[in-house]
């Protein structure tokens, strides 16, 4: 990404770089050049509590103030950003406990919600493949959300998540396998 400042295009690390100086305003740029797409992913791992993403959005943007020295201009930006917030929710599953969510998805069966209705309008598929998803394992969740929804390639997927490729395309495996099991009912209607 691009920013421009007195007719000079700033890419992500050479604003990482003002940011180590103490430019605001790069940092107020790199902000509002990531700030969506890092709610969306803390919003999705966290199980979809905005007070909770909104904490931790804020808290990753001061990790980044308060350490800016910390980014590796060897790494694109945007896979250190990634990699930084997947380890926020890291220790935020291990603070909770969360593994047994794992175990739960097991037993989780959305077709209960769909059973007597009659035709599913796409907005309503996507919500049940996102509510699938959320009962994924955090493992499975964070390498299908950084896969499909943000388009990192396998590559940068494992050097966000600190993984071989090899185990990421495990995790994608067996994360489409256990959404088109759980989603079956949908299979005229959608395609993984």
């Amino acid at each position: 990404m691009i920013f421009r400042r007195k007719n000079k295009a700033y890419s992500d690390t050479e604003l990482m770089q003002q940011i180590v100086s103490g430019d605001q305003v790069a940092f107020s740029e790199l902000y509002h050049r990531y700030k969506d797409r890092m709610y969306y992913y803390f919003y999705r791992m966290l199980g979809n509590s905005s007070e909770q993403t909104s904490d931790f959005l804020q808290e990753l943007f001061m990790k980044l103030i308060e350490k800016p020295e910390n980014y590796n201009a060897v790494y694109p930006f945007h896979t250190w950003l990634y990699s930084v917030a997947n380890n926020m929710c890291k220790n935020e599953y291990r603070r909770r406990g969360v593994r047994q969510e794992y175990l739960e998805y097991e037993s989780f069966d959305p077709r209960i919600e769909f059973m007597n209705e009659s035709g599913i309008e796409p907005e309503q598929m996507i919500e049940k493949v996102f509510q699938t998803l959320d009962h994924l394992g955090e493992e499975h969740r964070s390498a299908f959300l950084l896969r499909y929804r943000e388009g990192f390639s396998i590559k940068e997927v494992a050097e966000i998540l600190e993984l071989p490729e090899g185990t990421v395309k495990s995790r994608l495996f067996y994360a489409k396998k256990a959404l088109s099991e759980k989603l079956d009912y949908l299979k005229d209607q959608i395609e993984f």
